[in-house]
């Protein structure tokens, strides 16, 4: 079994003992618990750390809050702590900050033990509040970049429908099924790994609120589904149908010019033109005729779908010289 060490969790680690270092070195009690909020505040992204971190934020001071009206309201007893954890978990689910109820609950038992609340004492939980949180939101300033990743993605990605073109160029002219396929499995493996890594990417910058990355693989993520449609069409057409032959053709050239680009515009016009000389030509005789008829037509409004959506993504061009200000570049 392979073992690595990833960078969250040098984060994690240096974090932790920084945070413990730090509030020890100041005298605050319970010291420790700043390791620990340090630990729950590293996330996998800056936009996700943030909010972890004003989460338990604004919890600990409602637990301070709470924990000074009903300990010294009432009594320093087990029960009480139930009671107000009834209104006290409503109330942090109510101002969205549920995610930092198991940390502000260490601040309820700290100011439990204690037996009394003083000035003193709730500043020392707010001072490890602050290191723990403030550790963690240091920690998350680097965030290593994705673009090589991102690209590497974007390469292999196309490599792919690359090679699904030419397959189903060569079934078209050669009728051979022995493709296993491959290249489809591992295509929507590579669209859904690339997807999350995009938006994370998103996450992992506050004044970037769009991905162009995203946009061009969720726009793939829908060719592929398109090319998953036709591929039963395919191979419903026999072998010796010259309009399969054209298709092929038409596939390889477009197999050719696959790129993160616009696709030239003459393929949208030959596509039209092949769709009005499959038209024209003789009605279909027999119902196999029919069929293959029916096949081709729909082949061609799947393609001028795919076609149409890389169109869409014209503006990829136009927008790359301002992503290049980003982290990363479109390639």
């Amino acid at each position: 079994m392979k073992f690595r060490i990833g960078y969250r969790t040098i984060k994690t680690a240096l974090g932790t003992t920084l945070s413990i270092l730090l509030a020890q070195t100041i005298g605050l009690n319970n010291f420790a618990s700043a390791g620990i909020l340090t630990i729950l505040c590293i996330k996998p992204t800056k936009v996700k750390s943030v909010k972890a971190s004003w989460d338990r934020v604004l919890a600990c001071l409602m637990a301070m809050l709470f924990s000074t009206l009903f300990f010294e309201g009432i009594t320093y007893h087990p029960i009480t702590i139930g009671f107000m954890l009834l209104f006290f978990i409503p109330t942090a689910v109510m101002c969205k900050a549920q995610e930092g109820i198991v940390s502000s609950s260490v601040i309820i038992l700290h100011i439990y033990m204690a037996g009394n609340v003083t000035f003193e004492l709730l500043l020392h939980e707010l001072g490890i509040v602050i290191i723990g949180v403030g550790m963690a939101l240091i920690m998350n300033l680097y965030m290593p970049s994705a673009g090589k990743k991102l690209i590497q993605y974007q390469a292999e990605l196309e490599d792919n429908f690359r090679k699904i073109m030419l397959e189903i160029v060569h079934y078209l002219r050669t009728s051979d099924s022995s493709w296993d396929g491959s290249e489809l499995t591992r295509t929507a493996r590579l669209i859904d790994e690339a997807k999350t890594m995009a938006f994370q990417d998103v996450e992992n910058h506050f004044r970037r609120n769009d991905n162009l990355y995203y946009h061009y693989f969720k726009m793939r993520e829908k060719q592929f589904e398109i090319i998953e449609r036709i591929l039963p069409i395919v191979a419903s057409l026999p072998v010796t149908v010259v309009q399969g032959q054209m298709i092929g053709d038409f596939l390889e050239e477009l197999a050719e010019h696959i790129s993160p680009g616009e696709v030239p515009k003459n393929f949208l016009e030959n596509l039209l033109e092949m769709r009005e000389e499959f038209q024209s030509m003789e009605l279909p005789q027999t119902r196999e005729e029919f069929e293959v008829r029916a096949a081709l037509l729909q082949l061609t409004k799947e393609m001028e779908q795919y076609l149409m959506l890389k169109n869409s993504f014209k503006y990829l061009k136009r927008e790359k010289k301002k992503y290049r200000k980003g982290s990363v570049e479109l390639q």
